[in-house]
C-alpha cells in the first residue's frame, strides 16, 4: 500500500478527476457487514479518506473492521488531514478533541512518524510553527508540521516530502 499523506484541498475529493467516486461511511459499516463493503474496498485503486477527528477516524475504522484490512489493501491510501493523521502513531494531547466510548485513544500507527498539519493556515491560527516545535518536544518519536501544500508519500515505509510550501521534520 502506497500512502500519501497531506491537506485537505480546495477542491472537493469527488471533483479531483476519479473516473468513479463511491463514499463508505465508516460508522455504518459495522451494521452493514464486511461481505457487503470489503468488495470496494478489494477493488479500489484509491481509498480517499478526508478530514475530521483523527480519533474518531481511527475508533471507527477499528470498530469496522477496515484497520484491520489496510494491511491487505493494494491500491493508494490518500489521507487529508485527520485522514492522514489517523495513520501515524500519535497525534498529541493538542490534536486529541474526540474521546472513544472504549477509552481507547491511540491512531492506527501505519506509519512510523506523527503529522501536525495546517502549519501557518489563517484560519487556524494556533498552528504555527512555534506550537508545532511545542507539540513535537512531547512526542515519542519523528514527526513533521506540514502546511497545505505539503504531502508526505510513503512506500515500503520510506517517506518522502513532496512540498511547494512550508514544512518541517522533527527528530524523536
Amino acid at each position: 500500500m502506497e500512502l500519501i499523506a497531506g491537506q485537505e484541498p480546495d477542491t472537493p475529493m469527488t471533483d479531483l478527476g476519479w473516473e468513479a467516486v463511491g463514499n463508505l461511511e465508516l460508522s455504518v459499516l459495522p451494521s452493514v457487514g464486511e461481505a457487503r463493503w470489503l468488495p470496494w474496498i478489494e477493488g479500489a485503486d484509491a481509498l480517499l479518506v478526508n478530514g475530521g477527528d483523527p480519533l474518531f477516524l481511527a475508533y471507527w475504522m477499528r470498530q469496522s473492521g477496515l484497520a484491520d484490512r489496510l494491511d491487505r489493501f493494494h491500491g493508494v491510501y490518500v489521507g487529508l488531514s485527520a485522514g492522514s493523521m489517523v495513520m501515524t502513531p500519535d497525534i498529541g494531547e493538542e490534536f486529541a478533541d474526540w474521546r472513544s466510548p472504549t477509552g481507547g485513544d491511540d491512531p492506527l500507527g501505519l506509519v512510523e512518524f506523527s503529522i501536525f498539519p495546517h502549519l501557518a493556515n489563517p484560519d487556524l491560527p494556533w498552528n504555527t510553527m512555534a506550537n508545532a516545535e511545542r507539540w513535537a518536544a512531547k512526542l515519542h518519536g519523528p514527526a513533521y508540521a506540514i502546511d497545505d501544500q505539503t504531502a508526505i508519500r510513503v512506500i515500503d515505509g520510506a517517506a518522502e516530502v513532496i512540498s511547494e510550501g512550508q514544512w518541517r521534520p522533527f527528530d524523536a
